[in-house]
């Protein structure tokens, strides 16, 4: 099964294939401004809810009916509620899904915190994709969108956190893996670095960008979401670096079905 059938790295796939979300990662190593995991309600819909945290043994359970309701399923993957390399549950979930559907594409995402130590493991647990969250290069910037990395306030842990994420990217690349970069557009504080963060995505060769406007909340809930003219305007500029996704829907870390 290729890359063409993954609905979110694919146009042609979104409309087409599904994809299912296992919650079981709930514990977070990044307290991100605009992330506020503490509602959920059936009509919300964003990254980060989950209606419940499941058991590795009960996401397989999901899969199996997933699979039994709707044959175009392509794509299993872990994007939280928290951060999935964060918990141990992601790696046994993995394990059991590819020894029961090794067929399916395993897909994860993540913040990058650890994603350079987590690797090999990754590898082993035969991950095909990886969509990494890259907000900013610059500490100027990543100082006013992360509050707390690794439970530390500190503007060395920011700086720490942009260095091992940046080289979590470059060798999940290098390893083989299709790498999709998702980038909080946050208007007055990251809008100016959208470039740059494609050109070096561009250089690293990751795969595809997604451009996702803010969701105002949490400690952003006063600034308004980039307009649509302006996520027009970035992804034409970014997209002189690396291609871009505009079909995300921000989903939740439980969806399941075809998102298109």
């Amino acid at each position: 099964m290729m890359l063409t059938e993954h609905p979110c790295f694919s146009a042609h796939a979104h409309f087409r294939y599904g994809r299912i979300h296992l919650p079981v990662a709930p514990k977070c190593n990044i307290r991100c401004g605009y992330c506020d995991r503490r509602f959920d309600c059936a009509n919300e819909s964003r990254p980060g809810v989950t209606s419940a945290v499941v058991s590795p043994e009960e996401a397989l359970v999901r899969v199996e009916r997933a699979l039994c309701q709707d044959n175009r399923l392509r794509v299993v993957g872990i994007a939280g509620p928290g951060e999935p390399l964060a918990n141990s549950a992601t790696w046994e979930t993995l394990r059991l899904v590819r020894q029961h559907f090794p067929n399916l594409l395993l897909c994860l995402s993540t913040n990058g915190l650890t994603l350079a130590d987590h690797l090999p493991e990754l590898l082993d647990c035969g991950i095909s994709s990886l969509t990494i969250t890259v907000n900013s290069l610059s500490v100027n910037s990543a100082k006013h969108i992360y509050q707390a990395v690794a439970g530390s306030t500190e503007i060395d842990a920011i700086s720490t956190f942009l260095a091992t994420q940046q080289e979590g990217v470059a060798k999940a690349v290098a390893a083989g893996v299709a790498v999709k970069i998702n980038t909080v557009v946050i208007p007055g504080v990251n809008t100016d670095e959208i470039e740059e963060i494609a050109r070096w995505g561009g250089r690293v060769g990751v795969s595809i960008m997604n451009l996702m406007p803010l969701i105002p909340q949490a400690a952003f809930h006063g600034i308004a979401p980039p307009s649509r003219a302006l996520l027009c305007d970035l992804r034409s500029r970014a997209g002189a670096y690396v291609s871009q996704f505009a079909h995300c829907k921000q989903c939740r870390a439980d969806a399941t079905g075809v998102p298109g």
